[in-house]
């Protein structure tokens, strides 16, 4: 596998499985419970880390589908309001946008990772992110966020990820499959059948991110609401977990419990 570093942090290749809590500064997220105000992001951010997650990920746009569009200045503005808060705070930050001009906002400010829904399929982008010497997290993506349906078409995506990342010049890379409703066209089944078949995400050869937490094929098997997810969020991220290098959740401490204990199911010493 391709090492990977994220602020001095090892990610993949034998690493501990990373803990990403999530910073989400958009109120029109899917999951209300999750939004962070501005004059609560640091405290929120240290609550995150003293649990046991490794790293932060911020965002201020909801992609879920139907959500409210914001502009791309209200997107600096959010993001930026938060990453002012943790400056100089210690903690390591990666910053969730897909637009060029957000990205470089965030740049000015002190961020470990690039996270892009986008998988680099904007140049500009790209090119932005391989000169900040970042690690990136790139999600499968053929022209939008999400489009790929099933497994081998994401599959065929993430190589086109590695591909993109690689004539960028992007060199720490983190692959994303990119669960979860994205498009219109893509259903629950397709998410399951992604789960299913997680193990084969490692293929390509990099670190993958697993982010599935209270997402809605999950509500939609059980019925539940996405304040009622976290059960099932659990339950399906323990599966999961020996093909993962970066779990990102909403609840860090109720998954940092989780890793703990399948942790110590393996431990064979």
């Amino acid at each position: 596998m391709h090492p990977c570093t994220v602020n001095g942090m090892a990610v993949g290749n034998g690493a501990p499985v990373r803990l990403m809590g999530v910073i989400n500064c958009s109120p029109e997220s899917f999951f209300p419970g999750s939004y962070v105000p501005r004059s609560d992001v640091l405290e929120r951010a240290l609550s995150m880390t003293g649990a046991g997650a490794d790293l932060v990920d911020v965002g201020a746009r909801s992609t879920a589908p139907g959500s409210r569009p914001i502009t791309v200045q209200e997107e600096i503005e959010r993001i930026t309001a938060a990453l002012v808060c943790m400056d100089g705070s210690g903690v390591t930050v990666s910053v969730d946008t897909m637009h060029p001009a957000v990205l470089e906002a965030c740049l000015r400010h002190e961020i470990h990772a690039i996270n892009d829904i986008g998988g680099l399929a904007n140049p500009e982008y790209a090119a932005i992110a391989a000169d900040s010497g970042l690690p990136v997290i790139a999600m499968a993506a053929r022209r939008i966020p999400g489009d790929p349906r099933g497994t081998a078409a994401t599959l065929a995506a993430l190589y086109e990820v590695v591909r993109r990342a690689d004539a960028a010049g992007i060199e720490d890379l983190i692959l994303d499959p990119g669960v979860g409703r994205w498009t219109p066209e893509r259903t629950f089944e397709d998410d399951w059948d992604l789960c299913r078949n997680f193990r084969r995400f490692k293929e390509p050869g990099f670190p993958v991110l697993l982010a599935i937490s209270r997402k809605s094929f999950i509500g939609d098997l059980l019925g539940r609401s996405s304040e009622e997810r976290l059960a099932g969020t659990l339950a399906l991220t323990a599966r999961l977990l020996p093909s993962a290098d970066i779990v990102r959740a909403h609840d860090v401490v109720e998954t940092h419990d989780a890793l703990f204990v399948v942790r110590k199911l393996e431990d064979r010493s």
